[in-house]
């Protein structure tokens, strides 16, 4: 962006020093010139009009009025003590009060002299008066800046006396001295066709918006900015890893698919599951290592795709294994695989951390000698002593949950090729957010639900209804049927009103006396947990009360309700989770959201959009605009950081196409960027994304 001067530390700002320096980088990450004058304002003030003390009325915004100190008097004493000033524009007066450097406040305003009060004018039995206001004189900065941004901070930093007007004062002395080094690095061609403004103009802009036209344009240019270095970085990724990474290449379909597809399918695969499995036998026929992630909501069928890829792994000589969050839903894919492929010969063994030593030399012994087919289990599969003899195929359920150098450990398990790897995610993600966040995969889609789904009926109720959901309950259960209750909490807790799963399970035994009903929570020890998980799996309990545990890992078909206890507490994306424990058969299944009467406008519109839609991509994509994506913009699944300080992978979803395109064309012309028009994008990029840990080689 600039010379050396923006690698200047901060504590040589006039006014910052060593201690206000340390504070500032532990508190908001800034620690040079340049991180100071990237800490955007998130919000602006209106700095162009003046306002009449006597036409003040009802909810007032901030404010700035023009006029004269009458008097300043000191009131109260101790702790209580404030300075009260008294203040005019000559139609009305109104009080300016500060409650605390009363002393240095008296010294530096004096009464007679004409200064502009900025600040949020409260009324109190008549009279108006502001407290704490920014005191400028006619012709100062402050006071003729027109839009005037307000800067993100801590609490700890307000306690120490840093404001976002001190913060923008510093702001200023850094752009003096950067702003005339400012020099452009985009190449001339996109900044003319995308009609971006230049960096140096956003830069100055996005501080002292001269227009909100400009301020607009600054925005833009900026948000476009992070964006493409972004999608110009997991796009060079995504390109090394393919030029670089060989793969097994697997050209049979042989006999363990082929009996399996023709003898053993349980039912037809959908139209997208079987062009799901197309791309991933293109893939792994490349000779490139295959880098795919499988997007599919709840019960579509990834389970099943990623067996079938599984099988054609084993009949091209290779083995395979599944990794999975936790020990249940290891154990679930361990039983639904063993008993899809029994009859076909394929041995397959659970690995987990309650595996016993026995098992465990048995699993090291058929790995190693090639006659285990497929193994499945946690993050057990990633110990070193797990030597497979040729890992063809790594399947990640949820890989979301596992950490990127714990994902690294798997591919090391090959002497010579790095196995193919197929990804599966429960959780829909939309599109745009999909091609940052999973932009160095490809990405596969199954969008239909298996013949005989039936989709869940999803309904909100007050808890003054309780007794009628309680009734369709004991329908079901008299049907034959089983039932989830989930609560957000184990205990109860005094300061809330939220009902708890403890109190909860002794009300339900209660209510539903004739039959059983088992608990689980996550603070029990993993074999109680089990214990209580195939009560209810294997039917011999009627009722399973949970906290959300159960939201990824559990499959029983016959269960047809769950009802969601204090459902406002959850997001859209965790309520869609939990549902999706439902309707796995082909009976017509309920999910109940209990919620107060008295909620907020926005938690009654997310309840709605669950009640409106079993779409997990419509419900990912509602959950984004309303929460923002939250930790998903933290660190990407390929373990790429995204430090966004403008731009937003949600809100910004047009700006992030533009970007993914520029970036797809810069490196299609220049994959090396070495040509000279993109010597300083080049030299900007480096700066940005200069890493020394190659993620490239991790999916």
């Amino acid at each position: 962006m600039a010379s050396a001067v923006i690698e200047t530390e901060i504590k040589y700002l006039k006014g910052i020093g060593p201690k206000r320096a340390q504070l500032l980088e532990k508190e908001l990450g800034i620690r040079t010139y340049g991180d100071l004058i990237a800490h955007y304002p998130t919000s602006y003030l209106d700095r162009t009009s003046y306002y009449n003390i006597s036409n003040f009325g009802g909810e007032m915004p901030y404010v700035q009025v023009k006029g004269r100190f009458i008097t300043f008097n000191t009131q109260g004493e101790g702790a209580k003590t404030r300075l009260v000033g008294l203040f005019t524009d000559g139609t009305r007066t109104m009080e300016c009060v500060w409650f605390n450097r009363i002393r240095q406040i008296k010294e530096a305003y004096h009464t007679g002299v004409e200064y502009i009060v900025f600040g949020k004018p409260t009324e109190f039995c008549g009279h108006w008066s502001m407290v704490h206001p920014e005191v400028d004189t006619q012709g100062s900065l402050m006071a003729t800046c027109g839009l005037r941004g307000v800067y993100p901070l801590t609490d700890r930093l307000r306690t120490n006396g840093i404001g976002s007007r001190q913060l923008h004062q510093w702001i200023q002395l850094a752009l003096s001295v950067i702003s005339p080094s400012i020099h452009e690095t985009l190449p001339p061609q996109l900044l003319s066709r995308l009609k971006l403004c230049s960096l140096r103009e956003a830069t100055e802009n996005i501080h002292n918006p001269l227009s909100t036209e400009r301020l607009n344009a600054a925005r833009f240019r900026l948000k476009f900015d992070e964006l493409l270095y972004l999608q110009l970085n997991i796009q060079q990724y995504a390109r090394r890893r393919k030029a670089n990474s060989g793969g097994f290449r697997f050209p049979r379909i042989g006999e363990y698919f082929n009996r399996f597809y023709n003898d053993q399918l349980p039912f037809e695969l959908t139209g997208a599951q079987k062009r799901v499995i197309k791309e991933i036998r293109a893939d792994m026929n490349t000779g490139k290592q295959m880098n795919r992630l499988v997007q599919g909501d709840v019960g579509s069928g990834k389970t099943l795709v990623a067996l079938m890829c599984m099988l054609i792994a084993i009949d091209n000589g290779h083995q395979a294994c599944l990794m999975a969050p936790t020990e249940i839903l290891a154990g679930q894919h361990f039983e639904t695989l063993s008993e899809l492929v029994a009859p076909l010969g394929i041995n397959v063994k659970l690995l987990t951390g309650s595996t016993g030593a026995a098992q465990r030399r048995l699993i090291h012994s058929q790995l190693a000698d090639g006659s285990l087919h497929i193994l499945v289990g946690t993050h057990a599969l990633v110990e070193d002593n797990v030597q497979f003899r040729s890992l063809g195929l790594a399947v990640i359920d949820e890989q979301h949950r596992f950490g990127v150098a714990q994902r690294a450990r798997l591919w090391r398990k090959n002497t010579t090729l790095p196995p193919h790897v197929l990804v599966m995610t429960a959780t829909p993600i939309p599109r745009t957010l999909a091609m940052t966040i999973y932009g160095d995969l490809d990405v596969s889609v199954i969008d239909e639900l298996p013949p005989g789904r039936k989709p869940v009926v999803t309904l909100m109720r007050y808890d003054e209804k309780r007794m009628e959901v309680y009734r369709a309950i004991g329908k079901q259960l008299r049907e034959g049927r089983q039932v989830y209750i989930v609560y957000p909490l184990i205990k109860e807790n005094e300061k809330n009103d939220l009902k708890s799963l403890e109190e909860g399970f002794e009300q339900i035994k209660e209510i539903f006396h004739g039959y059983k009903v088992a608990m689980v929570h996550g603070q029990m020890k993993p074999a109680e947990k089990d214990w209580q998980m195939e009560l209810f799996a294997s039917h011999k309990a009627d009722i399973l009360v949970a906290t959300t545990v159960i939201e990824v890992g559990v499959n029983v078909p016959n269960a047809t309700t769950m009802v969601i206890e204090n459902a406002e507490r959850f997001g859209l994306s965790q309520l869609h989770q939990l549902r999706g424990r439902v309707g796995r058969g082909g009976t017509q299944s309920y999910c109940v959201l209990m919620t107060k009467m008295k909620i907020a406008a926005q938690t009654r519109k997310r309840l709605e959009i669950m009640t409106s839609t079993t779409d997990g991509f419509v419900v990912a994509e509602a959950d984004l605009k309303m929460r923002g994506p939250g930790d998903i913009e933290g660190t990407m699944q390929s373990g790429l950081p995204v430090d966004l300080k403008i731009a937003s992978l949600t809100t910004d979803s047009q700006i992030v196409e533009l970007a993914r395109n520029a970036a797809i064309d810069i490196l299609d012309d220049d994959p090396d960027l070495s040509k000279p028009q993109n010597r300083m994008l080049s030299h900007e990029f480096t700066a940005r994304y200069n890493r020394s840990i190659d993620w490239s080689r991790i999916s």
